[in-house]
């Protein structure tokens, strides 16, 4: 199961080049956090890169790519954006990763997963299904409340519908995308059940970067792992404010006999809803008694972790059709990075 991660090749920077701030003495556990944080990021550019082939900035004029814009005009620059991020993570941290004379982290095998058959689509093997999924959307409420799931808050659903059932966040084929000049609300649930997805992947991240950074021990590798965290906080923060542009609609999916309504999130809404409380409301941090504090949250050890961000994607519907093997190779690097424990 170990080959599924090594990458041929030797390193590819000196070592001598990362020695300072304690680079060169990386513990085991800074080695397994920075893997599996590698892999997350390889399975996050595999399905950004779906996004981006279908409506990212260099993807053909079409209704799914009209229908982000109705999100925001800019949405395929800033699909293209983010893509191009995650590829330099995966590029970067395997990079480290040789130079410090660690395995780099490879998931190729597992390409499998079928490609949509929609025009800009590659014909290849996948590591993602973007066609079946079921999305958590309590992240919408989690940010507007006063209250920290550290702490033992739980968070109802900004859309949810698209909590239950199935559904597609891309077009599956060129019939499925319909009228060009008239767009139907089959194009645009896809279209804005992708946009609450983005939020979705990129919260997750953001997350998982803040507990991991607890747990490294060397200086640089936490340097890494608190840089790429600050990106992945971007990315949230682009997509919770397009999300909410979504505009009112029910729609039944008939390949995944699934129904999903879209609510306009600007007009009417009770606080934890609210389109445009886009930043971080104060909440409870650390302890109740203590002043509210804008976080990002969660971050607790309870409530963050490599298996959970594992299982997380899992309950998204991000791995249906995947082998056994895939699972049980995640599991492995995810396991290590929970093990980490910072050496003072």
């Amino acid at each position: 199961m170990g080959a599924a991660f090594l990458a041929p090749g030797a390193g590819l920077i000196s070592t001598a080049s990362i020695s300072r701030a304690g680079a060169g003495t990386l513990t085991q556990g800074d080695v397994d956090i920075l893997r599996f944080l590698a892999a997350a990021e390889i399975i996050e550019t595999d399905l950004w890169q779906q996004y981006t082939e279908l409506g990212g900035q260099d993807s053909k004029e079409s209704p799914y790519r009209a229908a982000l814009e109705i999100l925001d005009e800019d949405q395929p620059q800033y699909i293209s954006d983010n893509t191009d991020d995650e590829q330099s993570h995966v590029d970067f941290l395997n990079a480290f990763l040789s130079a410090a004379g660690a395995s780099p982290v490879n998931l190729d095998q597992f390409r499998t997963l079928p490609s949509s058959q929609a025009t800009g689509a590659q014909q290849i093997g996948r590591l993602t299904n973007l066609m079946q999924l079921t999305i958590d959307t309590s992240w919408w409420t989690r940010y507007r409340s006063t209250t920290n799931p550290d702490l033992g808050a739980m968070f109802p659903h900004a859309v949810p519908s698209l909590a239950t059932g199935l559904h597609a966040a891309i077009p599956r084929n060129d019939a499925e995308q319909g009228d060009p000049d008239n767009l139907s609300d089959h194009i645009k649930a896809i279209a804005f059940t992708a946009g609450f997805h983005f939020g979705f992947i990129e919260q997750g991240g953001t997350s998982l970067y803040a507990a991991m950074a607890r747990k490294m021990t060397n200086l640089t590798a936490l340097e890494i792992v608190l840089g790429i965290g600050g990106a992945e906080v971007m990315h949230f923060q682009t997509w919770q404010d397009k999300a909410g542009n979504a505009t009112p609609l029910t729609d039944h999916d008939p390949i995944n006999n699934s129904d999903v309504t879209f609510e306009d999130l600007h007009k009417g809404q009770p606080e934890e809803l609210q389109a445009n409380l886009i930043m971080p409301e104060p909440c409870q941090f650390i302890d109740p008694s203590l002043p509210a504090c804008s976080v990002i949250r969660p971050i607790g050890s309870q409530q963050v972790s490599a298996r959970g961000a594992i299982s997380a994607l899992t309950a998204d519907g991000l791995f249906r059709g995947q082998s056994t093997q895939f699972f049980k190779a995640l599991d492995v690097l995810a396991q290590a990075a929970d093990a980490a424990r910072r050496s003072i």
